[in-house]
């Protein structure tokens, strides 16, 4: 008889080994905080490993107890916790004694966290190579986010790669008060996303470049990348500014931030340029800005950065309504299909 899932998975790893990178849908319960990890680890290599590992014990007994009264409170007996530590050593394992002690049903993973990440490696080099990608193309503002999520919601399989990264892509494309996940939990997210994939179903795309804000997208992706099917989008110029200012309002609600993004572009567009977006801004000119900045850098930057195969499809838009988008999804899904 197959066993019933487990309750909840468990990382007893201390919070900034968590922060770092964890098992999507993971619950941190430490059972050495930072700072005493940290003294275990210096008491370790500078007094002896006996006085270590008693210091530690007692911290891990202390911090157990105190997650054994607030979190495994309203669990019931026949609750299955899954653990892990960085190695399934001696962290998971004290946590594990005692649950067991209670009366829960624990395992342990094998090799812990060090494993794990080793899975994520492994899989994406493994799983990647067979997404039958469908790659939307199309200038800055054509609405290939707005599409991917009508796909999405209609039933189509998407990776939607800004989503997990929390980035949009391109120099302004910071989410506000949300930042990136690390490089690791980047790769922990996408293989979380590809496993639930029917790699017998095509898995519709945004194009990006090979790195997406701080992160880089993992080299077995890149290649399934290159080798989509192309759909570009366009949209007219005017309306792809309208709907940037739309997306982007905290640009407009807090100026002196875009204003200090816009002069990394300097040397691209010279100081001149510069100093017009600068009047336009201050004056609240936005879509005269945004029609001067795409056509001026975001728009040959584009053209120029394409390493994807020639469109086998061409869609218009007139506009990203949700009109617009809606009939747009619903063709290309069938042209997938």
């Amino acid at each position: 008889m197959a066993q019933k899932p487990f309750t909840r998975i468990i990382d007893v790893r201390s919070p900034a080994e968590y922060a770092e990178n964890h098992i999507p849908g993971a619950v941190n319960l430490p059972v050495l905080t930072n700072d005493e990890r940290a003294e275990v680890g210096r008491l370790y290599h500078q007094v002896s490993r006996f006085d270590a590992r008693r210091l530690g014990a007692a911290m891990v007994a202390r911090n157990t107890a105190a997650h054994l009264e607030t979190f495994f409170t309203p669990h019931p007996e026949h609750s299955r916790f899954l653990l892990y530590c960085w190695r399934g050593g001696q962290r998971s394992r004290a946590m594990a004694l005692i649950l067991h002690a209670v009366g829960w049903d624990v395992t342990v993973i094998a090799g812990g966290y060090k494993n794990y990440r080793a899975h994520v490696r492994e899989s994406l080099t493994h799983l990647c190579p067979q997404l039958r990608c469908h790659m939307l193309t199309g200038l800055t503002g054509s609405g290939k986010t707005q599409l991917l999520r009508r796909m999405a919601a209609g039933g189509h399989q998407v990776l939607d790669l800004e989503g997990l990264g929390e980035h949009r892509g391109s120099l302004l494309g910071d989410e506000p008060d949300r930042p990136q996940p690390s490089q690791k939990h980047f790769e922990s997210l996408l293989l979380e996303k590809i496993e639930r994939f029917d790699l017998t179903k095509p898995v519709w795309v945004e194009s990006e470049s090979k790195r997406l804000g701080r992160l880089w997208l993992p080299e077995p992706l890149w290649q399934a990348m290159l080798s989509s099917t192309v759909h570009e989008i366009s949209v007219p110029a005017e309306q792809r500014a309208d709907y940037l200012i739309r997306e982007y309002p905290h640009f407009t609600a807090a100026p002196d931030a875009l204003l200090g993004k816009l002069q990394t572009l300097k040397e691209a567009c010279g100081g001149k340029q510069l100093t017009v977006w600068h009047d336009m801004i201050r004056a609240g000119q936005w879509r005269e800005f945004v029609i001067s900045i795409l056509d001026r850098h975001y728009d040959p930057v584009y053209r120029r950065c394409q390493d994807f195969p020639a469109p086998s499809s061409h869609h218009s838009l007139s506009s990203v309504s949700a009109e617009s988008v809606a009939e747009a999804a619903e063709e290309l899904g069938r042209q997938a299909s």
